[in-house]
């Protein structure tokens, strides 16, 4: 008996089920738009004094962080990531701008709801990089055609530079656009995908980072044409699973989906002290006001949590953490006592710490219920009158006590509105 398959309405057998896939993955059509050194171009907007200029967008302090740099302070070997005393030294007379992450939020929603309305389908990679499934629209308007006209809405409605790149793939697209930059746009037509990747650098192929990209050059390979011509197997060898997927991403092979909304698993929130620390105080205090802003995320999101970590970083930058199961909760006078005890536990006092920071995971849908044998109702109009208080004021308009002392924990964003959140690197880990 043969053996079919139904894809919609079409019967397929084994044999022209993979003919089948194969050609309707070379159709696919994917554009990658990135705005370009979006923290600076924002930046930018709201000061054309700036235009022009070296911008360095970042921590200011001694242990600050480059968030974003313009690309004038590129040839002096300035990057993103760079601790900013080494990059002020590199380029002196850049200007430095700590950033404001609300700012940027509301520029990446303009952007945002200027491709929800045009694109069929959506992926927000990040705060200012996306991907759209323009499969099918070219027999009606033309791919690149619309891309161009979409890119220069964004330019024309907002103000910010974007580029953009245009192929049958995410990897290949987002390649294209990096190196379409600064504010350009190139289409790989398809069959051309490995020629075009061939002569790149295999840093520029997505997963490859520092250390892998020493790892590649350790073994004499620079270029991606050298491992297009490697054989599999001996990249699977060096590299196992990962070594599968850089190879595939380098002879421009990469099927995964366009995907429009992103569960979170966790929430979390981290601070880096300026001066490594052995104040118990203000350690219990950042630690208390951490797990009280990320219990009113909670609440926010209609979500609950029945895992806490904890994590400490010594000034050695031995890093330690504690992770906790619980019954499922929102609420800050059971999450905080216990967040308390994990940190009592984790703690050396004889040693100085770098960083604190607690995490909430295995999370699930959900209200706060009331605990029938230690809350009361009165408990229950406490957290949504304060509740009501900081979705209008601000997350720390209203606090307990015990973290009055801590400085600005987190923003005020929904961590489960579907948005990645905008990280400003401002210290050093």
């Amino acid at each position: 008996m043969e053996y079919f398959q139904f894809i919609g309405n079409i019967p397929l057998n084994l044999h022209s089920q993979y003919t089948f896939l194969e050609h309707q993955i070379l159709k696919r059509t994917i554009l990658h738009m990135d705005l370009d050194t979006f923290f600076v171009s924002c930046e930018r907007l709201l000061d054309s004094r700036l235009k022009g200029m070296p911008i360095l967008v970042g921590g200011t302090g001694n242990r600050g962080v480059v968030s974003a740099a313009s690309y004038e302070v590129r040839p002096f070997g300035v990057h993103s990531g760079m601790p900013m005393k080494m990059a002020r030294m590199l380029c002196p007379e850049a200007v430095v701008i700590k950033g404001n992450a609300g700012t940027y939020t509301q520029f990446s929603k303009m952007v945002t709801e200027i491709m929800q309305a045009k694109v069929p389908v959506l992926e927000k990679a990040s705060v200012d990089e996306f991907y759209a499934d323009l499969s099918g629209m070219d027999q009606f308007f033309g791919c690149y055609k619309f891309a161009s006209e979409l890119r220069k809405t964004i330019i024309k409605e907002t103000g910010l530079p974007i580029s953009f790149g245009l192929s049958i793939n995410k990897t290949v697209s987002k390649v294209a656009t990096n190196e379409a930059k600064p504010n350009n746009q190139i289409k790989i037509d398809v069959g051309l995908e490995k020629p075009f990747l061939a002569p790149l650098s295999i840093k520029k192929i997505p997963m490859v980072g520092e250390k892998t990209f020493q790892q590649f050059c350790n073994l004499g390979i620079k270029k991606v044409l050298t491992l297009q011509q490697m054989p599999l197997e001996m990249v699977q060898n060096v590299f196992g699973k990962n070594g599968t997927a850089i190879w595939q991403k380098a002879n421009g092979i990469d099927h995964s989906p366009i995907v429009e909304y992103h569960e979170r698993k966790s929430i979390s929130n981290e601070r880096t002290f300026g001066n490594d620390t052995t104040d118990i105080e203000k350690l219990k205090t950042t630690i208390a006001a951490m797990a009280e802003h990320l219990a009113f995320q909670l609440r926010k999101g209609n979500k609950l949590t029945a895992c806490i970590t904890v994590k400490i970083r010594y000034a050695d930058f031995n890093t330690y953490t504690k992770q906790v199961k619980i019954p499922y909760t929102a609420a800050d006078h059971i999450l905080m006592p216990a967040v308390a005890d994990i940190f009592n536990i984790l703690y050396d006092k004889r040693l100085l710490v770098r960083l604190v920071g607690v995490r909430f995971s295995d999370l699930t849908s959900g209200n706060y219920q009331i605990n029938l044998f230690e809350d009361t109702q009165k408990t229950a109009n406490l957290y949504q009158a304060m509740d009501v208080l900081r979705n209008k004021y601000g997350s720390r308009s209203v606090v307990r006590a015990n973290t009055l002392g801590a400085k600005s924990i987190g923003g005020d964003f929904n961590p489960f509105n579907g948005e990645p959140p905008i990280v400003l690197a401002h210290r050093t880990q």
